[in-house]
């Protein structure tokens, strides 16, 4: 009798025992279930939150990229009206300085007379520390990193930021360098006659005067080259660059 009742009691305490054991492991099977589609909509949702990311980041490059190239325009449109500007101006200059009637007919019956006389010189604005560095990364990028696209915005930038300085007039020159080397002839012609005219007392006024004929006998206006180094020649006979001028029309 009491191994009976000890069976029973046996098979009492098993059959609680699966019967625990059996109802966790539905549960938890199903809670693991639940869970794994929860991390899969959280991850469906990251998902799209960053594709939706990297489209507006898109969007935004794109906006930025047009932009810069409307300013890059902008820039340039105004570059070329600046210089545009001192062309006008060098016009004008030249129509108002133009002899009358009985003028012209006086110069022409003396040949003599130099066409050109050199001005006193006047003083320049001194450049400042700050100017001095702007101008000195410039030449940095035409002489050691022969950046010339680069060197010609830095150069437009420096000649509205310094204006009438004496750096200004260099800064003139080394455009019209630029210009000739890239080779962009009519802007290189522009740059150097505003050094020899505009700025004909400065020191830079030889070299670009004579650069000048280079220019124009490189557009293929032989005459009007040799007529412009005689202008140097005249006008600075004991330059350097006068010398240069005798030896191309030596040479031609």
């Amino acid at each position: 009798m009491r191994k009976i009742l000890m069976a029973s009691v046996a098979l009492s305490l098993c059959g609680s025992a699966l019967a625990q054991s059996a109802t966790p492991a539905y549960q938890d099977s199903r809670s693991q279930a639940q869970q794994n589609a929860g991390a899969s909509q959280a991850n469906a949702e990251l998902f799209y939150m960053l594709e939706q990311l990297q489209r507006e980041v898109r969007q935004l490059r794109g906006e930025l990229e047009e932009q810069r190239n409307q300013l890059d325009r902008l820039s340039q449109q105004s570059r070329s009206r600046y210089i545009d500007l001192d062309q006008r101006i060098l016009g004008l200059n030249e129509k108002i300085s133009e002899p009358g009637p009985g003028e012209a007919a006086a110069a022409a019956s003396d040949v003599d007379v130099p066409a050109a006389s050199r001005p006193e010189p006047r003083d320049y604005r001194a450049p400042s520390a700050e100017e001095q560095q702007a101008y000195q990364q410039i030449q940095s990028l035409i002489r050691e990193q022969k950046d010339y696209d680069a060197a010609i915005g830095k150069l437009y930038d420096f000649i509205g930021q310094y204006p009438e300085g004496d750096l200004t007039v260099n800064a003139y020159y080394w455009l019209g360098e630029v210009y000739l080397v890239k080779p962009q002839l009519e802007q290189a012609k522009q740059a150097f006659t505003i050094v020899a005219s505009r700025f004909a007392d400065h020191r830079k006024a030889p070299d670009a005067a004579y650069k000048l004929g280079i220019t124009l006998d490189k557009m293929g206006d032989a005459e009007e080259a040799r007529q412009q180094m005689d202008a140097v020649i005249r006008s600075y006979p004991e330059s350097g660059a006068a010398e240069l001028a005798r030896k191309f029309l030596a040479t031609e």
